[in-house]
């Protein structure tokens, strides 16, 4: 099902709410070992997009491939060549698994989302990060 989504930044910000946060969904070795969500954390994810949509407020949401497809670009000093190293990276902890990207009304209005959405991981390793995003 394609869901239309707001992304055209002027029309967000002379029609929008007013703030944009990101919940950056953290890797889990099951994300990373590419173990995919039971069908009911499917359709409980999918039901939470609807909810948002409907709301007005999601943006955008993405999902990553695991690390393993990566690379970090790392850049050591000024001047010299960035260093590419391949994945997979060993600390899942720091390892994001997708986003979801909210425009909303307040600081608490994203926590209360953030706190609506399911466990995203589903095995009991789920953990999100909210973050706010400079405009």
């Amino acid at each position: 099902m394609e869901l239309k989504l707001k992304t055209d930044i002027k029309l967000r910000k002379e029609g929008g709410n007013s703030m944009l946060f990101m919940l950056i969904v953290k890797a889990s070795k099951n994300s990373e070992g590419r173990n995919l969500p039971s069908p009911e954390l499917m359709e409980a994810m999918t039901k939470y997009n609807e909810e948002l949509v409907k709301a007005g407020v999601r943006v955008m949401a993405k999902g990553l491939y695991p690390s393993s497809d990566g690379m970090r670009i790392s850049y050591p000093k000024p001047g010299e060549e960035p260093v590419i190293t391949e994945g997979p990276f060993a600390e899942t902890n720091e390892l994001i698994a997708g986003f979801i990207l909210i425009d909303v009304k307040s600081k608490e209005e994203a926590i209360d989302w953030a706190k609506k959405m399911p466990d995203p991981q589903g095995y009991g390793e789920g953990q999100i990060e909210l973050r706010q995003v400079f405009e």
